[in-house]
């Protein structure tokens, strides 16, 4: 099987000039989103998007069930990651200490690939960036109990499937909200992560051959 996304073509999409991720990130964003503005600075964080070949060598990104008794997010889908530490000498480093503290990967196999512009997350109040990283061959995970209840993996191709995209209403927040999210292994991935996935998406279908567009349609 030859794969349909390779390293080359997620290194170029990262590296794409003039790109809108705005309007990438808003394709997936739940609205409306009914948030007060806050009165002091947001706290800066940073997630880890993780890629890693499987045994065909088709990509794969890694995503995590956080833990139903975490003060924030319980029980939604996330990328590994958090606020940056006193201690962290950089949002990259944030990225990697939380990825070694929630799912065991601390290897030095992890490549920094680059990162996603910054954005905001209105119920965190968290300034994310997302870091990519690419891990050179299967990581074995190692949850966190504490953190995590569930690491699991999927194709970057099925990103472009468009059988794996729905939208539902919600009552978000005392209003009614329509809310994109991919079906990840029975898992609804909306909000903040859908949105990060959203910009992977668009940025892959500005560099992927017509070819490999129509085969993932």
């Amino acid at each position: 099987m030859t794969p349909l996304i390779t390293l080359d073509h997620v290194r170029s999409a990262l590296s794409l000039i003039d790109f809108n991720s705005v309007a990438a990130l808003q394709r997936m964003a739940p609205a409306p989103r009914g948030w007060r503005k806050r009165d002091y600075p947001p706290h800066p964080a940073a997630v880890m998007m993780l890629i890693y070949p499987d045994h065909d060598g088709i990509l794969h990104t890694v995503l995590t069930l956080r833990a139903a008794d975490l003060r924030g997010h319980s029980g939604q889908v996330s990328f590994p990651g958090g606020r940056q530490d006193p201690g962290d000498d950089s949002l990259t480093a944030t990225a990697r200490r939380e990825t070694c503290e929630e799912i065991g990967v601390c290897d030095e196999r992890l490549t920094i690939l680059g990162h996603f512009p910054p954005f905001y997350i209105p119920a965190s109040h968290h300034d994310v960036c997302p870091i990519l990283a690419y891990f050179d061959g299967a990581p074995v995970f190692i949850p966190n109990p504490d953190e995590v209840a569930e690491i699991f993996s999927f194709a970057l191709e099925d990103l472009l499937r468009p059988r794996f995209k729905f939208v539902e209403q919600r009552r978000i927040r005392g209003l009614d909200a329509r809310v994109p999210y991919y079906d990840v292994r029975g898992h609804k991935v909306w909000g903040a992560t859908a949105m990060l996935l959203s910009e992977l998406e668009q940025r892959l279908r500005l560099v992927l051959p017509s070819s490999a567009l129509l085969e993932l349609a």
